[in-house]
This record gives structure tokens, sequence and C-alpha cells, in this order.
């Protein structure tokens, strides 16, 4: 794979299609919405300002309300039927609703629009599973990671220009006129690009649907339980959409009241986090090497905190102007530190938040998928509505604007840590990433072979005390790695190994309980389908070259017959951690950094053919053929 792959994706049937659909489908909705937002709070003589305050907090619940009540149900349709055939009726629908809207515009009846604003939610529930459900169908899996990096980027940049339009021509003359004919317009290209989104056949065909949504989403939740990882990776969404909700709802305010600006500063305001987004997610791609990076997700973390912290010392006070330009607005003294601070806050949300839908698309059982993902938008719903709750709490404490904004920032270290005691794989996994990711420049070679599921033992040469952090954090599987019990218990590296449930093991000489127990953990490790990783050779190379492999591989094998991923590393005797680069601190020379090393995988050799000699000299090969 390139490194612009994910650019490649949006010219291909398989997502092109796809991804113009759910970008055409986020951008009418926004434009609609903001339309009758203004037009009910300037356009509509006779309205009073309490029905106005009414109708304002009616839409925001109308629009939200279907998730709550379709979101159960529109799982199943996604499990049930091919998922091709239900966007493109999904579509329908929309050019009704619009077409609805429109009969609502011209004759500006405010209920009448409200309920289209309530159809329309219903329609985002309905393709809210089917948006992330065929993904995986549609996408390999090392593609994953930008595909889902696109739907975020769109889906952030089709609200802010929906947003914008929306407000635009409203105000124009015959503003209401102008919406119709471009809502419509919206929704009929919106099902002509849905029609070449190739098929993607159900999950679940058999699956009798439950019509309540409440026992069914309870049933669902219950599911997502059953599988931590995968639970808290929902979890860990739906605080990001509390994070962003609770800062996107006081941008407005935040503008008008902090910054002295008028609506062209919160305008700004909402461009800068939607550009961040937008970046973030499309580097997520990159700096994961195009796999699903889940020590991201503490980075994002540690992003949101540092900067949304930052934004509230940026400006702290409320402005003594009023009235800014966006132009004014960033000639006034700290102006650029605020663009950067959300800016970067948008770019690390986008770290956060693509691994995090990428981890449950390939984490979750492809029969329950849709299903949880479902569960997931009922979830965000939820702490989308508390994170309004919360405002208004702190409001009525007597917080200021920049002070709520802190609290939020603040909360999100304080879950962050949570989740991170919870599931350690994540920080694990950030570690591991931060560490090779600064000290080396990786290039992967065969590493297919290496099975998506199922049991099975990868051996390779042992160079450095960094060797299985490498391995480990470049494999798309968890590894539990076998390693000499000193290694294991290195101060810092031991977090990591125990995190990622590697196995100590000491020759007979040094410790007989303990090789015992551990080749009692192998077994049990793949008779419960986990990958093993081994080095055979015994112990750190003291010269760089390939040592002798002993035999217990072969007992590792015959007591539990699976194949066996023969793997090599090279350029790591040149690089920190292995005995070379001991010899050459104790001679007080520089150590090397950002070495280039080569990780090569081989085809898996069947368990009956499975010998030590045999397996080292295919070890020898491929380093031989890696430069």
């Amino acid at each position: 794979m390139s490194q612009d792959s994910q650019f490649s994706l949006l010219r291909q049937r398989r997502f092109g299609p796809f991804f113009l659909t759910q970008a055409l489908g986020a951008f009418n909705d926004n434009v609609f919405k903001n339309a009758l937002v203004i037009l009910v709070t300037f356009g509509i003589a006779g309205l009073a300002q309490e029905q106005i305050n009414f109708y304002v907090n009616l839409a925001a619940v109308l629009f939200i309300l279907p998730f709550f009540l379709f979101s159960a149900t529109a799982g199943q349709l996604a499990e049930k039927y091919e998922k091709s055939r239900l966007i493109r009726g999904i579509k329908l629908l929309e050019i009704g609703i619009m077409a609805l809207g429109a009969v609502g515009l011209w004759i500006g009846n405010v209920p009448l629009l409200l309920g289209v604003l309530f159809l329309l939610g219903f329609q985002a529930a309905l393709f809210g599973p089917v948006k992330y459900a065929i993904l995986p169908q549609h996408l390999r899996e090392e593609e994953l990671v930008g595909g889902n990096a696109w739907v975020e980027a769109g889906t952030f940049l089709a609200i802010l220009l929906g947003t914008v339009l929306g407000g635009w021509l409203v105000a124009q003359p015959g503003g209401s006129h102008w919406i119709s004919a471009v809502v419509i317009a919206l929704a009929l290209a919106g099902y002509a690009a849905c029609r070449a989104i190739p098929p993607a056949a159900p999950a679940a065909p058999e699956l009798r649907i439950n019509w309540n949504p409440l026992t069914e989403t309870l049933r669902n939740l219950r599911f997502m339980r059953t599988n931590r990882t995968v639970f808290l990776s929902v979890m860990g969404i739906s605080w990001f959409w509390l994070y962003g909700a609770a800062f996107l709802s006081q941008m407005p305010t935040y503008a008008s009241q902090v910054l002295g600006g008028d609506p062209s500063v919160a305008t700004l305001l909402l461009t800068l986090f939607s550009v961040g987004i937008g970046a973030g997610s499309l580097l997520c791609e990159r700096l994961s090497g195009h796999k699903v990076e889940i020590g991201l997700v503490p980075l994002g973390s540690i992003g949101l905190t540092l900067f949304g912290i930052d934004l509230y010392l940026a400006h702290p006070e409320a402005a003594t102007v009023s009235g800014l330009s966006a132009g004014a607005f960033l000639e006034q003294p700290g102006a650029w530190r605020v663009v950067a601070d959300l800016v970067l806050i948008g770019v690390f949300g986008g770290f956060y938040i693509v691994p995090l839908y990428a981890l449950i698309q390939t984490r979750s059982e492809p029969s329950h998928r849709s299903r949880i993902i479902a569960g997931n938008n009922i979830l965000n719903a939820l702490f989308m509505v508390v994170a309004g709750a919360l405002a208004v709490g702190l409001f009525k404490a007597g917080l200021s604007i920049p002070e709520l904004l802190l609290v939020v920032a603040l909360m999100n270290a304080a879950v962050a840590v949570f989740i991170y005691s919870l599931v350690p794989e994540f920080l694990m996994r950030f570690m591991v990433w931060l560490l090779t990711r600064t000290l080396y420049r990786i290039d992967q070679r065969g590493m297919e072979h290496i099975p998506d599921e199922g049991a099975a033992v990868i051996v390779c040469n042992h160079v450095s005390f960094v060797d299985a952090l490498i391995l480990g954090g470049n494999i798309r599987r968890p590894v539990r790695f076998v390693m000499y019990h000193k290694i294991f218990r290195i101060p810092v590296l031991n977090f990591i190994f125990r995190t990622a449930r590697a196995i100590p093991i000491a020759p007979a000489k040094e410790d007989e309980a303990l090789m015992h127990k551990a080749f009692a953990e192998i077994e049990a490790a793949l008779a419960a389908g986990d990958i093993i990783g081994i080095f055979p050779e015994g112990g750190l190379t003291p010269d760089g070259e390939i040592q002798g492999f002993r035999s217990g591989i072969e007992r590792i094998i015959e007591r539990s017959p699976v194949p066996v991923i023969p793997m090599a590393l090279s350029g790591l005797w040149e690089s920190m951690w292995s005995r070379r680069d001991s010899r050459l601190r104790r001679m007080r020379l520089p150590r090397r950094l950002r070495a280039r090393i080569g990780m090569s995988a081989a085809p898996a050799v069947p368990a009956a053919q499975v010998r030590a000699e045999s397996l080292e000299q295919t070890v020898r090969e491929l380093r031989g053929s890696h430069p």
C-alpha cells in the first residue's frame, strides 16, 4: 500500500460512491437544519421571543430523538438486508422528506418544518449502522483507517459547509425558495451517487426483527459488554461526542461574549475545528502505517486535554469589545493562540476518533457489527444530551463559558485515565507506537502471511531488547511473546510486556519451575486461538549474527500442532538497545537514532514440517533478502 492510498480510495467504486453519498447526506441535513433555525429566529413574522426560544430548542431535541427510538431497529435492518439496496431505500426516503420540507418552507409552517426535521433524524438514524458496517465489507483491513478517516473528515466538513450554505441561502431574497431547490437537488444527487455503491451481502439474513426499541437496545448493550475492548471503545467514542458537543454548542456564544466577535467569528471557529478534525483524521493512516493503531487514541486524548486547557488560558476573561469581524478578531492579542488551540483540538480529535471506529469494525463479530454500531449511535446521542445538561448545570453553578470548557478538558483527562486503566492495551500500544516511530523507520514485507484469526506461532531472530515491542507494535493481531525472564522484568518495558500478556521463561538450569509454567501457558494460549511469538535462539545475539535455533519450538508444536510463521528483523544490530550498542556506550561512541530496520515474514510452515534447523535457515534467508 502506498502512503497516499486513502486518496486513491476516492477513485474506486467500492468507496467513492459511498463517500459521496454519506457526505451529501450530512451536507443536506445541515443546510436544512441551519436554514430552519435562522428562519425561525429571524424570518417568520408573528413569533414571540418565547416561541422562538421554544422552537429552536425543540428543533435540537426533534433531530436527536429518532436516534433513541429507531437506532436499534436500524441496526437489525442493516444486519438482515443487503446494504447497498438498503442505502438506496434510505436515500429515496430523503428525497420524499426534502420534498415535504420544501412545501413547509413555501408556506412557512413551523410545525410542519419541525416534523420534517424529526423525519430527517429518523433517516439519519437508519443510515448510521449501514454507514459504518459497510466499510469492512468493501475495504481491506489495512484500508479501514483511511476509509474511516475520509468518513470523519467528510462528515465534519459537510456539517461546516452545510451550516454556512444554509445560513447564507436563507438570508437571500426568496431564501425559502432557494433552500427548497437546493435540498431537493442534494437529495437527488445523493440518490444518484448511491446507485453506484457495490452490493454488500447481509451479515445475518435469517435474523428476526425485534420491533421493540427498548428491549432491542438493552440487548445490544448487553452484547457489547461481552467484548470489553469493543464496549469501552464505544464508550470512548460517546465521550468524544460529549466533549465535541460541549465545545461546539458554546462556540457562537463564546465567539460573541468571550472573543467579542460577530457571527463571522463564530463561523471561523467552526471552520477551524472542522478543518482540524479533517486534517487529524487524514493523518491517521500515515501515522498508523495503514493499520488499526489504537496507540493513537491516548495521543488524541492527551491533545484534547492539553489544548482544551490552553484554550481557557488563552482567553479566560470576557472581551471588552464587541462586534469584531473575523479579520479584526485575528488582529487582537492572543487571537492566533485561540486559532491554534481550536485547530489542534480538532487534529487530536481526529487521532482519537478514527482508530476507535476502525477498532469496533475489526474487533466486533460481523453478524452483530451493525447492531453494535446502532448501540454506539444510541450512546452517542445520550452523551450529547448529557453534554447539554452538564452545560446547564455548570452555568447555574456560576461558571463562565471558558471555565466550562476547562472543566470538560479536565474531565477528558480523568475519563482517559479511567478507560486506560480498564484496558491497558490502549496505553501499551501508545508507548510501543511512540517508541518505534521515534527511534526507527520500519520497512515491512510479507505481513499478509500472518493469519487474521486462529492459533499460530511466530519465530524470529533475536537482535535487541525491544524486538518484541517492534514486532508486537506492527503486527495487526495481539501477539503473546515468550521472552527471557530478565528482559521481561526490565523497568518501564515490564509494564508493556505484562499488558501484552507476555510469557516469561527461563532455562531449566536457572528456574525449572518457571520453564514448565511457561510451556503450560503457551499450550493454553494456542488452544485459545492466540498467536505466540518466540525467539528460538534462546537469547540476544552477541555478535549480530543469527545463532542456532533451539529445539523448544519443536516441543511446542508437538504439544500444540499449529502453523509456524518465520520472521526476520534486520538493521537493529546497529540501532539502540542491542548488545553492540551497549559496547559502543562503554567506548563513549554516539548511538544511532532513527535507524532503518526491516521486518519480513515468510509463508506459514505446517505443523508436520516444523524443524528447528529448517526454520533457522528460512529466517536467515529472510534477513538476507532485506537490504
